[in-house]
């Protein structure tokens, strides 16, 4: 059965995450990948992918398109990464982010400090045999979740990648590399 999959495509690395998911459902006849931009782009999704980017920005874009209300209220699962994973939170630690309130955590943006202070490395992830290369790019982390979230991984400056329901969201950018195991376990959940 083809699933149809949405990327938040207002900012940030857009292109990439269409990549990656066209590729996981290449053996999946019917699936599709678009862009959202707007309110009726989310019409038959099975899941949406917010990208990374910067958040202040893709808060206001959400702002500007009236789409804070619709991806609320989404039923699929999304799938976000780096600014998405701040836009996903119900707390971060600035007010110029308006968040979706989907994943009970707080999130400090920019955890890693400035552009040069970004990294790569691998990292045990929860469901996955061997360690991933996760590249953080003045990543976010969440520094508490609620007790319904799962803590898929933890780095020393806390936690990296969680789940909650059909929602994943990632301090890294798993859209990056060519691994597509994360983005396979999402999938593997949206059918739960």
């Amino acid at each position: 059965m083809g699933v149809k999959i949405g990327v938040l495509a207002l900012q940030g690395d857009v292109a990439e995450h269409i990549a990656a998911f066209r590729e996981c459902l290449a053996d999946r006849p019917g699936s599709t990948v678009v862009q959202v931009r707007r309110v009726a782009d989310l019409a038959d999704l099975d899941a949406l992918a917010m990208p990374g980017g910067e958040s202040t920005t893709i808060s206001r874009l959400i702002g500007k398109n009236g789409l804070y209300e619709p991806l609320i209220e989404f039923a699929g699962g999304v799938f976000a990464t780096c600014a998405g994973m701040v836009l996903i939170a119900d707390r971060v630690d600035d007010p110029r982010v308006r968040t979706l309130n989907l994943i009970p955590m707080h999130v400090a943006r920019n955890a890693f400090g400035r552009q040069v202070d970004s990294r790569e490395g691998y990292l045990d992830v929860a469901g996955l045999a061997e360690p991933f290369r996760a590249v953080f790019i003045r990543a976010p982390v969440a520094t508490d979740v609620g007790p319904q979230v799962q803590v898929l991984a933890r780095i020393p400056e806390g936690v990296a990648a969680v789940r909650r329901g059909r929602h994943m969201a990632f301090a890294f950018h798993p859209e990056l590399g060519g691994d597509l195991r994360l983005h396979r376990m999402f999938l593997e959940g949206l059918e739960v």
